[in-house]
């Protein structure tokens, strides 16, 4: 169980994020929407263990991860927003680092990265240093890194950056498939689409505060909404995005 209580982050006074609170259990997707600046990415960071909340708590099953935070970063798997690998090395040689740093065996790391490459369609690039690779590619990468040691709790940061049409469908029907499998998954993304179909709860952040928290069918109820991008744009957006998105058209002609 994952549970964030009254989270809060500051910086040098300015507050970054206000009274996150997040319970996840096992099988759940939550999904974490809001435009830049938002909080998102330092609500992410906070369940992650890299930032420490200025208020409130991160607890995993029922302790501070910073009491055991060694302990309970082995079984998270995270994909960060910002694709900062070793571009020198292969695929291969990547994962081969990961995988010895989570303690899995080497026949059984072995195992696993052939199987990764091969289903991501990287199984012809293996002596390619990751520095000739494609965004797409660098992703693929960083998602098999993430789910290499089997972890219990999923933390994916815009994890479709970079994928085509055929990739982030596989991606959709992976997070359905690891929830399936009884783990706990953030999904946070500007991708509103794979947010509404693969999560059962989405919290929607503006100006560092939780603005909604329920079910996207529940969401869209009360507001009135077809979609889900229809609530977010109700709750989140400030601008007339129709009326800028033309005005932008018309600069040109100026």
């Amino acid at each position: 169980m994952l549970e964030v209580l009254d989270a809060s982050k500051s910086y040098h006074g300015v507050p970054a994020v206000r009274s996150v609170n997040i319970k996840a259990a096992p099988g759940e997707v939550v999904g974490l929407l809001g435009p830049n600046g938002s909080g998102k990415s330092t609500t992410v960071k906070m369940i992650v263990g890299l930032l420490t909340p200025t208020i409130g708590h991160v607890y995993w099953n029922g302790r501070d991860i910073h009491d055991q935070l060694l302990n309970y970063q082995a079984v998270i798997g995270y994909v960060p927003e910002e694709a900062k690998l070793y571009t020198y090395l292969t695929a291969v040689e990547y994962l081969e680092l990961v995988g010895s740093l989570r303690g899995i065996d080497s026949a059984t790391l072995k195992r696993r990265i052939d199987r990764y490459l091969d289903l991501f369609g990287l199984a012809s690039d293996l002596y390619t240093p990751m520095g000739a690779f494609s965004k797409g590619m660098r992703q693929k990468v960083l998602i098999s890194a993430a789910l290499i040691h089997d972890p219990d709790l999923i933390v994916l940061d815009e994890p479709n950056s970079g994928l085509d049409v055929a990739s982030t469908l596989i991606l959709r029907t992976l997070i359905r498939a690891l929830a399936e499998r009884g783990k706990i998954i953030i999904y946070c993304s500007h991708v509103l689409d794979i947010v509404e179909k693969v999560c059962q709860r989405v919290l929607i952040l503006h100006k560092s505060r939780v603005v909604a928290d329920d079910s996207v069918s529940r969401l869209r109820e009360l507001a009135s909404a077809a979609s889900l991008e229809q609530v977010f744009a109700s709750l989140a957006i400030d601008q007339n995005v129709e009326q800028v998105g033309r005005d932008l058209a018309d600069v040109a002609r100026l």
